[in-house]
């Protein structure tokens, strides 16, 4: 073997290397978050919150010390999802969770996930900043978010958060669950977790943690089933994510799911007695 073969054997087993411990260096954050939610999913509601601060504050601290771009990046949004459950955990402790407070939870958020897109210098095409095939989107959007809603309403079967069906209580919640609850959250799973994890890991690997991480982050809801069935959902939009590259179609698809659930199918399914 010739000596210039030999430095590019030896190159290339080094970029390997590196690059097995730059993901190994990923997970271990992404461990810690499922670990915590796992916690609050068997009740240990105060190990959760406590990890969950130690995770955050030491995203926090790393990030500020770490010069590997990959992993600044991936630590860096990371950040929001501990950020994402103590805030909503902690807004129920001032209010009663009702429709309104959901807008107290999201808006918070806005700032952290403001700041991480543009330090990172995030693209509109990354975020998914698009009008394109719109008016095709939102008929689609209805129809996925329905079949989505009804197979989780199935598993949970969650109370209303209107009233009654009347036009103002339906635009309410629409506003809600599109704009803050579908808009913020596609941000952070889809447009900002899920483009970085595909840098480092592959666009399918990246698509099946971030899922991953999405189904786990509805460890609330008690049931393994409806991580389960969340988790298949997250894979679900975020594959239409990487397909369109439009958030506006992953935030309706994702409020559309919500209108369903907590508004829509409970009150119809009381009026047909289903």
């Amino acid at each position: 073997m010739e000596p210039d073969d030999r430095r590019q054997e030896t190159g290339t087993a080094a970029g390997h290397m590196e690059k097995s411990n730059e993901k190994i260096m990923i997970m271990l954050p992404v461990l810690a978050i499922i670990m915590a939610e796992l916690l609050l999913f068997s009740g240990r509601m105060e190990y959760a919150i406590w990890l969950h601060v130690i995770v955050l504050i030491s995203l926090a601290l790393v990030t500020i010390r770490i010069h590997e771009t990959g992993i600044y990046r991936i630590y860096q949004t990371l950040l929001l999802l501990p950020l994402l459950r103590l805030v909503n955990i902690s807004m129920p402790i001032f209010f009663d969770l009702t429709l309104y407070s959901y807008v107290l939870v999201y808006t918070p958020l806005i700032i952290p996930v403001y700041f991480v897109a543009v330090h990172q210098k995030f693209t509109a095409v990354q975020i998914g900043l698009t009008r394109k095939n719109l008016r095709l989107f939102i008929p689609a959007a209805v129809i996925i978010g329905l079949l989505i809603a009804e197979g989780e309403y199935y598993l949970i079967q969650p109370g209303y958060l209107i009233p009654d069906l009347s036009l103002w209580n339906i635009l309410k919640l629409s506003i809600v669950m599109i704009l803050f609850i579908g808009v913020i959250e596609e941000l952070i799973f889809r447009s900002l977790i899920q483009t970085r994890f595909e840098e480092s890991f592959g666009m399918f690997s990246g698509l099946v943690l971030t899922s991953v991480l999405f189904g786990i982050m509805h460890s609330g809801y008690g049931t393994v089933y409806e991580m389960l069935f969340t988790c298949m959902a997250g894979f679900i939009i975020g594959y239409l994510f990487q397909r369109t590259r439009s958030l506006p179609l992953i935030a309706l698809i994702h409020g559309m799911v919500n209108i369903f659930l907590f508004g829509l199918i409970p009150h119809l399914g009381q009026t047909f007695g289903l």
